[in-house]
């Protein structure tokens, strides 16, 4: 196929319903076999075509009908909880309030997912809207919304360098820590790492840049001045502040009215779930043996954007808006709605051929497979030659 060849999908691949799984393609048995890293023999306007036009309109009734869905299940839980729960004997109650806040986490995360829309222009037509929306919903979840919506956007433009992505960029075997032989060797070790990640890892990245790229001095999200955003961005930035110092004063006063153990299992709990599903979902989009990085001697924008890999998180699928399991065509077409994702990916998939990564290993089962074979990233021995990274093991 040459690169100057127009694509073409069939009608009856073409017109797949939006509710179909982009999955139900024959099991792939390699999953683990490593992507092509040689330039595709597509473009990207190529696969534009390939997908149906309609599949790229945005439109915020349809937004908010997924996010007013999500709203109304997130006050029924909470009316459950509230009302319910405190009138169970107390070995029911330490039993009721972990599974409100699995339940009420997951439901977060999709809400999440929707202000993440907002922050790529994907929620609606209107700029100030999604922005408005956006802002309001990641103050809510106590996130930064431009200073992510801008840090995040840089990592969509730079997906896979491994000098200019932005978050999970992967070290190189003589980088690292000397703790690392400890920690991620024993099967203890790697249990213990994946539970920090999913406990702290996100207000890590916040305020520390742990697992950013480095910068010559200290990066946060939340300093004006910070060498992650340009000048201009800092009235920006400021906002995001303010959004996030509005919730938690909101927070202190509910502490006041109801006490802080109230506010811990109605909103902290959940919360914490959200931040730990948020580490999870963006650690192994981009973390899998067979996907490569480059440096910038290879890396260009195409294959830097087919460096992620489409997970099967079961029914959370719908329940996270797709991000999990149409990721690739997310990181081709990022201002496409999530509702037509599914439609996409269908469609995209005979074009990449194996330039698409799908793996449905169980979610567990690959987190633990991850944090033990994806420790750092090394050249072949016999391409030493060469800016292709892939990930190796301590082994």
């Amino acid at each position: 196929m040459g690169t100057g060849e127009r694509i073409s999908v069939s009608p009856e691949r073409a017109q797949v319903d939006s509710d179909v799984d982009p999955k139900r393609a024959p099991h792939d048995d390699n999953a683990l076999k490593r992507a092509p890293h040689s330039k595709p023999p597509f473009t990207l306007g190529q696969l534009k075509k390939a997908i149906p036009a309609h599949c790229f309109k945005r439109s915020a009734a349809t937004s908010f009908y997924f996010l007013l869905y999500d709203l109304a299940m997130i006050f029924t839980l909470y009316h459950l909880a509230n009302t319910l729960i405190p009138l169970l004997p107390t070995p029911l109650r330490l039993i009721a309030w972990p599974l409100y806040w699995a339940a009420q986490g997951c439901v977060m995360t999709g809400v999440w997912v929707l202000a993440h829309e907002c922050g790529h222009r994907a929620f609606s037509e209107y700029q100030w809207l999604d922005d408005a929306v956006g802002f309001v919903l990641h103050s809510a979840l106590l996130v930064p919304y431009f200073s992510w919506k801008y840090s995040h956007a840089r990592h969509h433009a730079n997906t896979a360098s491994l000098e200019r992505d932005e978050v999970f960029v992967p070290r190189r075997r003589e980088h690292l820590q000397w703790y690392f032989k400890y920690l991620f060797v024993s099967p203890t070790g790697r249990l213990f790492g994946l539970l920090g990640a999913l406990l702290f890892g996100w207000p890590l990245y916040l305020a520390f840049n742990v697992t950013g790229r480095p910068y010559e001095r200290f990066a946060n999200h939340f300093d004006p001045g910070s060498p992650i955003y340009p000048e201009k961005k800092r009235l920006q930035i400021i906002i995001s502040d303010l959004g996030m110092l509005a919730t938690l004063w909101i927070l202190y006063q509910a502490s006041v009215a109801g006490g802080f153990c109230w506010v811990f299992c109605i909103y902290v709990a959940p919360l914490l779930v959200v931040n730990g599903f948020l580490v999870a979902i963006t650690y192994l989009q981009h973390t899998h043996p067979g996907l490569p990085h480059y440096d910038s001697s290879e890396w260009d924008w195409l294959r830097g954007a087919l460096s992620t890999v489409d997970r099967d998180w079961g029914v959370l699928n719908h329940v996270f808006h797709r991000i999990t399991d149409t990721h690739v065509a997310h990181h081709l077409f990022s201002t496409m709605p999530f509702y037509h994702a599914a439609e996409a990916t269908a469609a995209l998939r005979p074009v990449l051929g194996e330039y698409y990564r799908f793996d449905d290993t169980p979610i567990l089962r690959a987190a633990f497979r991850e944090t033990e074979r994806c420790i750092f990233v090394q050249r072949d021995a016999a391409e030493q030659g060469k800016g292709v990274f892939w990930f190796a093991n301590l082994g």
